[in-house]
């Protein structure tokens, strides 16, 4: 794994107090308070999918993903929730984030493709990680939104 931080993925059962507090909390922080969309943040999705954190060298959760398994959204595995705290923006930590999730999705469901509903404003960032736009843009919470798609590769 790249830039030398804290990595861990973790199932719902393994996720203890403090760090479910802090990986809603920077849900909630980022998707709700920062981009001003009331919408319901708790979906009673997360404990059938698997979390991945990025910490960096003092602890402080700094990036986030949730893989939610094929059936639960999409017939395809879904990579969503992905961020990374405004402070630790601009060091290629998204990136790396994302690149993370496919490995994991791909261990954990090889040879199936990935989705992924993407903010529509970084619709190229996901393009640059092998996404293609599958749909047309829609409103989710008030953002527009694509659906996109990553071919499963060996």
């Amino acid at each position: 794994m790249q830039l030398n931080l804290g990595w861990q993925w973790y199932t719902w059962s393994e996720l203890d107090a403090p760090t479910l507090y802090d990986l809603l909390r920077l849900r909630v922080d980022v998707f709700v308070v920062e981009q001003k969309c009331a919408y319901p943040e708790l979906d009673g999705l997360d404990a059938q999918c698997d979390h991945l954190l990025v910490r960096d060298h003092a602890g402080m959760l700094i990036g986030y993903l949730r893989l939610l398994p094929p059936g639960l959204k999409s017939p395809l595995p879904t990579l969503g929730r992905l961020i990374v705290a405004e402070a630790a923006r601009g060091q290629g930590i998204a990136r790396a984030l994302a690149q993370e999730g496919v490995r994991g999705c791909q261990l954990r469901y090889p040879e199936h493709d990935i989705h992924i509903s993407a903010q529509q404003h970084l619709e190229a960032f996901y393009q640059s990680l092998g996404f293609a736009v599958v749909s047309t843009p829609y409103l989710d919470d008030g953002i527009w939104h694509v659906d996109m798609r990553k071919v499963w590769q060996r």
